[in-house]
């Protein structure tokens, strides 16, 4: 049952992608109902070889601010290994660590023989399955300029031990200032199920730059405890222009 396998298995999938490369660094402020709560950092600090192919390293941070962390403290890490060419993870790590919560998880998906071997069990996976880091940086890749509103994206998704379909809605544009820029931006949905901090009570909207890159620039959303945003503070490391910002 080794990746190897199947002598007849087909190629694998190849995904065009001018949205992003090694060496992109995002970072967002965390506000909480009007506070500054935390700071998130995406970052694809290299690439690695995973099961013999060039996989971006893709790693996801949400820290408390120090004086925030007295009410309620978070430490949270992501580590996905996106395959480069196919746009589709090969392991997964989660680490959280959210007041006295905590869960440590990882995942090793076997998108040959569509298995994935988790800390929980040993599941079946459709094939691409995307991991919760990995949808969006592959949904960064998706096309949404003929999109009517409403309109939805979807892809397969694995979380804890369970496949079931992404939906992403495409909710329209919007230019918007943050700490990095105005930006024209599209605005999605995800139609999220995730838990942890981004456990959605209400909806979950991102604004992604209105271009090749779709550059996340702000994050909203209802949680149990009230309103949580990230917005864009400061990012580097972009593979080519960003024809959406404005100033």
């Amino acid at each position: 049952d080794s990746l190897n396998s199947r002598v007849d298995s087909p190629p694998l999938r190849s995904v065009p992608n001018s949205a992003f490369s090694v060496g992109e660094r995002l970072v967002f402020d965390v506000g909480y109902s009007f506070i500054k709560a935390g700071e998130a950092v995406f970052e694809i600090p290299q690439i690695d070889s995973v099961n013999g192919r060039p996989s971006y390293r893709i790693r996801f941070s949400v820290n408390s601010t120090p004086s925030f962390s007295w009410i309620y403290r978070v430490e949270d890490r992501y580590e996905t290994s996106v395959d480069v060419d196919g746009l589709f993870p090969w392991r997964f790590s989660q680490q959280i660590r959210e007041g006295k919560y905590k869960r440590d998880f990882q995942a090793e998906f076997d998108q040959i023989n569509n298995v994935a071997r988790t800390t929980e069990g040993i599941f079946p996976i459709p094939p691409y399955v995307q991991d919760v880091v990995s949808a969006f940086y592959y949904a960064r890749t998706v096309d949404f300029s003929s999109y009517a509103i409403g309109q939805i994206f979807s892809m397969q998704n694995f979380y804890k031990d369970t496949s079931y379909t992404l939906g992403v809605k495409f909710r329209g544009r919007q230019q918007i200032k943050v700490d990095a820029g105005t930006f024209n931006c599209i605005i999605v949905e995800p139609m999220v199920r995730e838990g942890g901090l981004f456990k959605s009570e209400g909806r979950l909207l991102v604004w992604m730059t209105d271009d090749e890159r779709k550059i996340p620039v702000k994050v909203s959303t209802k949680v149990v405890v009230g309103t949580i945003d990230a917005q864009l503070r400061e990012y580097s490391g972009i593979d080519g222009s960003i024809r959406a910002k404005v100033k």
